[in-house]
Formats: C-alpha cells, sequence, structure tokens
C-alpha cells in the first residue's frame, strides 16, 4: 500500500505535530545591534507587533533599520510545537511560521507605518512560499495584539489588494490572527544579517505602493 507524504508546503495537524519540549530554547541575552538585553519587557508607553514574511533574517533587517523600533527579535509562532528548534520548524511538522516580533514607540513610528513595509517588503500573493523558500513556515502572517491592530491589518489588507490586482497579481494570501504564543529563535538567527551581512536574505517585493502609513 502507498501512501501519499504530506507536502512541506500543507499545514500540518495538530495531532501530527512534533511534541517539542517544555523549557525554551537557549536565544542570545543580548541585540547584537542595540546591545540591550534581547528579552526584556515592554516599556511603558511602547507596544508590540509581530509579523512573517517569508526568511525572518532579511524581515527582521527591514525593521531594525526604521527609526522609532526599539528592539526586533526573530522566532518562531503560529503552530502547535512548543518551544521548537529551527531544525524542527523546517521540517514542516510544527505549523510554525519564521516571524518576527518587534517593540516600538507609537509616538516615534506608527503600525501604520509598521504594515506599509510589510506589505512593501515581500510579495503576500505566494501562498505557503516566499521566492525561492517554500513551506508553511514562510507564509505571510499579521499577528495582532489588540482589536485596533486587527482593524488597521484588516483596512491595510483592503486597501493593497486592488492596487496589486491592478499590477497584475493574484488574491492576497496572508493570514491576520490574534498574536500567538512567540518562541525565541536560536542564538546564531538573531540579527544574523548584521552579523553576516553577504548572508542569504531571499526576500522580494512586488515594487507595489501601499496607500497606508504615509506618515510616520
Amino acid at each position: 500500500m502507498f501512501f501519499k507524504q504530506r507536502s512541506k508546503s500543507e499545514m500540518v495537524t495538530q495531532d501530527a505535530a512534533l511534541p517539542g519540549r517544555q523549557t525554551p530554547i537557549p536565544t542570545a541575552q543580548t541585540h547584537f545591534i542595540y546591545q540591550t538585553p534581547l528579552q526584556t519587557d515592554i516599556p511603558p508607553g511602547s507596544e508590540q507587533a509581530m509579523f512573517g514574511m517569508g526568511c525572518f533574517w532579511g524581515v527582521e533587517r527591514m525593521f531594525w533599520a526604521l527609526e522609532g523600533v526599539q528592539m526586533t527579535m526573530v522566532g518562531y509562532a503560529g503552530g502547535y510545537t512548543p518551544n521548537p528548534t529551527y531544525e524542527e520548524v523546517c521540517t514542516g511538522k510544527t505549523g510554525h511560521n519564521e516571524v518576527v516580533r518587534i517593540i516600538f514607540d507609537p509616538a516615534a513610528i506608527s503600525y501604520d507605518r509598521l504594515l506599509q513595509q510589510f506589505w512593501e517588503g515581500h510579495d503576500p500573493t505566494q501562498g505557503m512560499r516566499q521566492g525561492n523558500d517554500a513551506g508553511t513556515q514562510y507564509r505571510s502572517g499579521i499577528y495582532t495584539y489588540s482589536q485596533a491592530q486587527k482593524t488597521a491589518a484588516d483596512a491595510s489588507k483592503t486597501a493593497f489588494a486592488p492596487r496589486l490586482s491592478e499590477a497584475g497579481y493574484g488574491a492576497i494570501t496572508t493570514e491576520i490572527v490574534d498574536a500567538p504564543t512567540f518562541y525565541y529563535a536560536e542564538d546564531y538567527h538573531q540579527q544574523y544579517l548584521a552579523k553576516n551581512p553577504a548572508g542569504y536574505c531571499g526576500l522580494g517585493g512586488t515594487g507595489v505602493t501601499c496607500p497606508i502609513g504615509v506618515v510616520s
């Protein structure tokens, strides 16, 4: 008897997901660029955001360069396996996405501006892949921490979709859901492209301008 092997671009079910572990995996103590503690509380008046846009190395670099962003960190979210390793995520058997979590000062940069960076920084119409990177860990996702963020994310999707269509792109496949548990990725993934300037970055935007977030 032959059994069909599940593709890594097909979302794993919860009962088939890897078991993971109870304790967090080790990660960096200090942000390589900011030289401040990577695992830190959100300062009073600051907010957090989370996005999945493909390989998290390039995504993190996009956001740490924005004025008003106070902290960036890469990790895994949106799946079933607790405290997964990178190797486990790469199997497609955790359900997790590669994500970047951001702490930002809303007085210096708006959530709309972050959304604009999100939409313009990748192709949100590719489903379970981004460029040459294929699998559920590379899906497009906005993970919201409040009703205000969800409302803004939905509105930005509605505004951007016709622009993409006019440019010849298909329907947006981005998932917009409440922020799930964030699991820190390993030390070497944090700020990877600052440590390895010539390292791989498979991201590429569509060249289509998103009509939101033009005021920071």
